[in-house]
């Protein structure tokens, strides 16, 4: 292939991508967080393990707000559950799952925009040592957090944005 070959190929391949990106900007797509109203206050989670949600949630709607906030998300995070996953012939563990429930309600208000449920977990090697028992339980417990908190944070967006469509549909 000669020289002229290849940029005739060149200018055909980013010829491509920008009708790509014209279309795009052209159908009315926007990313689902793009200037949606994450004005969205969550209150005190009771315990730990709620401290570290309630930083997840602010983080992913944009940081903390004020309790004068439009929308409220209040989470009741249960205790973790953990589960034996795996035994060696002798009946030690060797893996176990930690499954963290919340039930959450998000409010407008006075009146109720959502309700539900949502359950993460997350599976880790359980060791005889204690240090390292205790750190792959925490980190399992953090991951499973993180993801919880996506979920959670995910619908309360998703449930805000559909609200404001309607509100301003009246």
């Amino acid at each position: 292939m000669d020289e002229f070959q290849q940029k005739i190929i060149f200018i055909g391949e980013n010829m491509k991508k920008c009708i790509w990106f014209l279309f795009l900007c052209g159908c009315g797509f926007t990313p689902m967080f793009s200037e949606s109203n994450t004005d969205i206050y969550v209150p005190v989670i009771s315990g730990i393990n709620g401290i570290e949600l309630r930083n997840a949630l602010n983080t992913k709607f944009g940081g903390q707000k004020e309790s004068t906030a439009p929308y409220k998300l209040t989470v009741t995070l249960n205790e973790p559950q953990t589960k034996y996953k795996a035994l060696e012939p002798t009946g030690a563990a060797t893996w176990q799952e930690i499954k963290l429930t919340a039930n959450y309600v998000l409010t407008a208000g006075d009146k109720t925009i959502s309700t539900g449920t949502e359950s993460a977990s997350e599976s880790y090697t359980f060791v005889r040592y204690l240090v390292a028992a205790n750190a792959s339980y925490n980190n399992a417990v953090t991951n499973t957090i993180t993801v919880l908190a996506d979920k959670i944070g995910t619908r309360a967006i998703a449930d805000v944005s559909k609200h404001e469509r309607e509100m301003a549909k009246k």
